[in-house]
């Protein structure tokens, strides 16, 4: 299952980080910086075959630790990712994860205060914790981040954002626009490109953090979500008519969207050598869905909104130097949903007993090189009655009113239907999906789920 070399640099590295998660010995807990791209395609980094533009700076967290080839999101839409990623669970089990995505400031539900969170359990054993950037998981007063676990937040609540203007505009016939920008739960008004006003309140909470002991830094991007504007179009909110910019954007400022967050790593990544702490950080590096109209998903088929591999495989890099070694590479089948359990058994810590993860702690095939496995993962989506299951190398995928079997191994492209081939299996799978289905939240009748326009789901 996997392809690895060099995982830990020695006998002594390893037994330090088994000690470190028996929580033995006074080894430190490392700081967690998690970057999460919006929308980012699996194939728009140069590190994983983008031919046009390259991305070094990212590339670099390849280059220096390890590749994951078979990651996956949760979901093919934003915030239903976000809630598996920070609650480490299936988001089908929480009423905001049924949300998909989250209507911005209209949906009455959110992620609840009380759910034990990735932040939230890092904190009880000492770490402070920042978000900058998107949320996406309810709106004030109700629901945010600083009510999730974290101690700080300066970013916007919403799906998106004008990336000059920092304001959500064009959400209806005579809605005035409203901030988009908040400092904790206060609106402010921040001059520049978003990409770059983002990196620069990250790069400052590394230097103010420095050494004083262990941080989680969740950064979380726009880029390269919609309004398609790159850093040098200056664009203003009369320009738009909406923020989905449906008559606008091209391959070219794309490109450009892609390369500023690339920047904005590479200043986060120096952030960290120059806080003297890059050493004793663990880097991800990550999306939340697949990618959108302009992006790269090759050798994929489909795209956000779709469970076909496009809409789901997701690049997912890690780096923490001396721990997982160089020119590292893995094919072991990850999820949004690891992380929780994987970071906080990297940190130390523990799930909470009482919200068990529907993840796994993969900490143990990223650091000290145990074997891989294969994997049962399941998704849904209520738009075109869409619904998948992934077991082994095969696929269960029901998608524009037709169901297939793939086996998505060595068929990337998904086009070899398997169902008459193999009906055994491909029942198996099937029932297999209905009784994990019967165990998750229904999607009430009001539940909002974007409909794709244009896709794949349309013509296959």
């Amino acid at each position: 299952m996997q392809s690895r070399r060099n995982v830990l640099k020695g006998a002594a590295a390893a037994a330090a980080f088994a000690a470190a998660a028996r929580g033995e010995g006074q080894v430190r807990r490392p700081n967690i910086v998690f970057i999460l791209a919006d929308d980012l395609g699996y194939a728009d980094l140069s590190c994983y075959g983008q031919p046009d533009f390259e991305t070094p700076a990212i590339d670099s967290l390849a280059a220096d630790g390890l590749k994951l080839a078979q990651a996956y999101a949760n979901s093919a839409v934003c915030s239903a990712t976000r809630t598996a990623l920070i609650t480490g669970r299936y988001q089908y089990r929480l009423p905001v994860g049924l949300e998909e995505p989250v209507p911005e400031n209209s949906s009455p539900v959110g992620l609840p205060p009380g759910h034990p969170t990735l932040p939230s359990l890092l904190r009880r054993v000492g770490y402070r914790t920042a978000l900058v950037g998107k949320w996406h998981l309810g709106a004030p007063p109700h629901y945010g981040p600083r009510k999730s676990g974290y101690d700080e937040f300066f970013g916007f609540y919403g799906g998106a954002t004008d990336y000059f203007a920092h304001r959500v505009v064009g959400r209806g016939a005579g809605e005035e626009p409203y901030d988009g920008l908040y400092e904790n739960d206060r609106p402010v008004s921040v001059e520049g490109y978003l990409t770059d006003v983002l990196t620069d309140r990250a790069a400052a909470y590394i230097a103010r953090q420095g050494k004083r002991g262990p941080f989680f830094l969740s950064l979380h991007y726009n880029a390269p979500h919609w309004p398609w504007e790159g850093p040098a179009d200056g664009a203003v909110p009369a320009q738009l008519k909406s923020l989905r910019d449906e008559d606008g954007g091209n391959l070219a400022i794309y490109a450009a969207m892609v390369r500023s967050m690339d920047a904005g790593v590479g200043r986060i990544l120096a952030a960290l050598q120059a806080a003297g702490i890059a050493d004793d950080t663990i880097v991800v590096f990550t999306s939340d869905n697949g990618g959108e109209r302009f992006s790269d998903t090759w050798p994929f088929t489909g795209m956000k909104g779709e469970l076909l591999e496009g809409g789901l495989r997701v690049p997912a890099l890690l780096r923490w130097p001396g721990r997982i070694a160089a020119g590292s590479r893995s094919d072991q089948v990850t999820v949004s949903m690891d992380w929780l359990p994987t970071l906080t058994t990297l940190a130390q810590t523990a799930p909470s007993t009482s919200y068990p993860p529907d993840g796994e702690d993969l900490s143990s095939i990223f650091v000290e090189e145990a074997a891989g496995h294969g994997r049962t993962l399941f998704w849904r989506y209520r738009a075109n009655d869409q619904a998948a299951m992934r077991d082994g190398d095969l696929k269960y995928l029901k998608l524009g009113g037709r169901e297939y079997l793939f086996d998505v191994a060595a068929d990337q492209r998904e086009r070899a239907n398997l169902a008459e081939r193999l009906p055994d299996r491909f029942a198996r799978m099937k029932a297999a999906y209905s009784a994990w289905n019967a165990t998750m939240l229904p999607y009430p009748a009001e539940s909002f789920s974007e409909t794709p326009k244009g896709h794949v789901a349309d013509r296959y």
